[in-house]
């Protein structure tokens, strides 16, 4: 059952109906956990902690926030996690297109196959589609782009031969090998977190969603008006206001990261957000890009580069607290047809990071941060710089050449 966006996350000590179909898909997900099935229990419609314990622990498989909260990605994740390949007919369809384990084993084994670059996503799209066909006629299968049971017993014939690799990010090392050293002319979206649709942590006071916004959106169009300087062309998701920079010139500004990166493929997404914890010590900085939670596979290895090069740059140029950097599978880092990175730029419940986010200065830091760590993304190891020592005229100089 999906979850509603009207309907309460759910959560543990709640009675409601759907923790009964959230029993069974949890199930089907392949979480084993005791006294989960309903029919092992006096009231399956209770949210009891056998239930907090499998969401948990499918919320680490996934690489998802462990907090317990059945929200709109968990539901998403749960969704998806019912198929597996061969469960369904999988076909391209633009309106509604087809979501699942099912779609993202399919474009795993594609790849693997050399018939498909694209992102590990989990979305039947044309990509995935055009990679089916070609797929098909070079097994002598018929190619009607539907991977049916014909297909996937062809498939099957042939899974043997395929040996393990990481041809679904031959892309994105593509890019770095062909990328120049210059950031002018390269897309650069920053998403400010309520563009990016950022679900406020259970421990968040009634105004962080607004305080969090300006900060990010702060930082964003800073950026931009350094990016600006040298070339690049930058773009803030802010689908609701007008933005203007510093000295009142309008900022490039799109409703969607799909309006500025289609036909981009040089294209990066810097989404910036806050965050927030009971304790208030919970103070520092931390990137994330798309990958296995266990470090086993890279998906983006542009997203990784990006995600270790701003945050040095952010801990070397504000002295906060380095929390690393980390692979996650969040719906935000693999949802985008570019490598996008994910930024927490500190913590708004810490007196320390919220005084910090609050100086203008500290915000100049960050900004600098992300088009420095971006620039040294496209660097040859002779042309780059110590961490924190590149300055404006240095960018100005490597999109000269």
């Amino acid at each position: 059952m999906k979850l509603d966006d009207t309907e309460p996350m759910l959560r543990r000590t709640m009675t409601n109906r759907r923790v009964v179909g959230l029993r069974e898909r949890l199930l089907r997900a392949g979480v084993t956990v005791a006294y989960l099935a309903p029919q092992d229990v006096n009231n399956p419609s209770y949210f009891d902690d056998h239930v907090d314990a499998a969401v948990r622990a499918f919320q680490q498989e996934r690489g998802l926030i462990v907090d317990g909260l059945v929200g709109p990605e968990t539901d998403r994740c749960l969704n998806e996690a019912q198929y597996a390949l061969g469960d369904r007919p999988l076909y391209v369809d633009d309106d509604r297109p087809l979501r699942g384990d099912d779609v993202a084993m399919l474009q795993h084994n594609l790849s693997r196959l050399g018939f498909y670059y694209g992102h590990l996503n989990g979305v039947f799209t044309r990509s995935t589609h055009h990679a089916v066909l070609e797929l098909q006629q070079s097994l002598g299968v018929e190619t009607t782009g539907v991977v049916d049971r014909d297909t996937i017993a062809a498939l099957a014939r042939i899974n043997k031969n395929i040996t393990s690799s990481k041809a679904f990010s031959l892309r994105d090392y593509h890019r770095l090998e062909r990328a120049t050293s210059a950031l002018r002319g390269r897309s650069v979206v920053l998403l400010p977190s309520r563009a990016a649709g950022q679900q406020p942590p259970a421990s968040a006071t009634p105004d962080f969603v607004e305080r969090a916004d300006e900060i990010t959106t702060d930082v964003a169009v800073r950026a931009v008006e350094l990016l600006r300087e040298i070339g690049a062309d930058p773009a803030v998701v802010s689908p609701d206001h007008e933005l203007r920079d510093r000295r009142g010139q309008p900022v490039h500004r799109v409703a969607s990261v799909r309006d500025a990166t289609e036909g981009r493929p040089d294209s990066v997404v810097v989404s910036l957000h806050c965050d927030c914890n009971d304790s208030p010590a919970a103070s520092g900085l931390a990137s994330y890009y798309w990958g296995r939670q266990d470090g086993s596979e890279v998906y983006s290895p542009i997203g990784e580069r990006a995600a270790a090069l701003v945050l040095k740059e952010m801990v070397a140029r504000t002295g906060a607290l380095d929390l690393g950097t980390h692979a996650r599978q969040w719906d935000l880092l693999r949802s985008h047809d570019v490598p996008t990175v994910w930024l927490d730029l500190g913590y708004l419940s810490g007196p320390a990071d919220r005084a910090a986010l609050a100086d203008p200065e500290h915000r100049n830091h960050l900004a600098e941060a992300i088009v420095f760590g971006l620039q040294r993304m496209f660097l040859l190891a002779e042309d780059d710089v110590p961490t924190g020592t590149m300055r404006l005229d240095d960018v100005t100089e490597f999109n000269g050449r």
